[in-house]
């Protein structure tokens, strides 16, 4: 075994179930594997980050699907917007810098973490019910939009999906995890679709990686179930935090 993946397997356990609760497990998964594999090209690390990562959405998926009712025909379209969507924002990455968007992705995330933070009441309540054409449309142009962001940007893809199926659908938060895993799913794959042909994948080290991203999805979805909507919207606003502060640090840490 490398002994690289001493430390990668971990992570990769941790950012699983992380994933599979809230999302937001690559804001553990990526920085981990910029500094064990400081000389590999940041595509490459991309690669390994989604294919060892979607071992771990299609666990937590199916522990979901088998335990809820979810509303499959508005998630398999808002799912196939997302493939074409990251399709999309992967081809413009390399001719647009990501920083570009920066300002306004912190400025929309600001105003989200405010937003979950001042309404206590917010995901509280599941008002599931049978989706309507005007909600089906909607979730296609929020599967797109979400893919284009998570294939031009990438990270936070999951807090946005949680927040979006929340305030737009009127899922509680563990109905809108469980949601997010399947659109997840599908800019995942889409990256992958990009990345695998051109060989930007490190498989000696994504498979192990999935593995124990497998096992921590496991962990992390019996954990949301059994935590409930308040101990999600908790971890929610943690993570919420945490990556604005990331995205702010990285915004201003050239002009000091």
């Amino acid at each position: 075994m490398p002994t690289e993946l001493l430390i990668l397997l971990p992570i990769a356990f941790i950012a699983g179930a992380i994933n599979a609760a809230v999302g937001g497990g690559g804001l553990i998964l990526v920085p981990g594997l910029y500094a064990i594999l400081p000389t590999a090209l940041p595509a490459q690390l991309m690669g390994t980050d989604k294919l060892a990562s979607i071992f771990g959405h299609a666990t937590s998926m199916r522990h979901y699907a088998l335990r809820m009712d979810l509303p499959w025909k508005l998630l398999w379209r808002a799912a196939a917007a997302a493939f074409i969507g990251a399709l999309a924002g992967v081809s413009l990455m390399s001719l647009v810098p990501g920083s570009w968007m920066r300002p306004i992705v912190i400025v929309v995330l600001a105003v989200m973490l405010a937003y979950t933070w001042f309404r206590p009441a917010f995901g509280q309540q599941d008002e599931y019910r049978e989706i309507t054409p005007v909600e089906l449309r909607r979730g296609l142009l929020l599967g797109f939009a979400i893919g284009f962001y998570d294939g031009f940007i990438g990270p936070g893809t999951g807090s946005f999906l949680l927040f979006l199926f929340v305030r737009c659908f009127h899922f509680d938060f563990l109905r809108a995890t469980a949601c997010a895993k399947v659109v997840n799913f599908g800019t995942n794959l889409a990256a992958l679709a990009f990345l695998i042909p051109t060989g930007m994948v490190f498989y000696h080290y994504a498979i192990p990686m999935g593995i124990a991203s497998i096992a921590g999805a496991m962990l992390g979805a019996r954990l949301a179930m059994k935590g409930g909507n308040q101990w999600i919207r908790r971890l929610f606003l943690i993570l919420a935090v945490s990556l604005l502060a990331k995205l702010v640090w990285e915004t201003v840490r050239p002009w000091l």
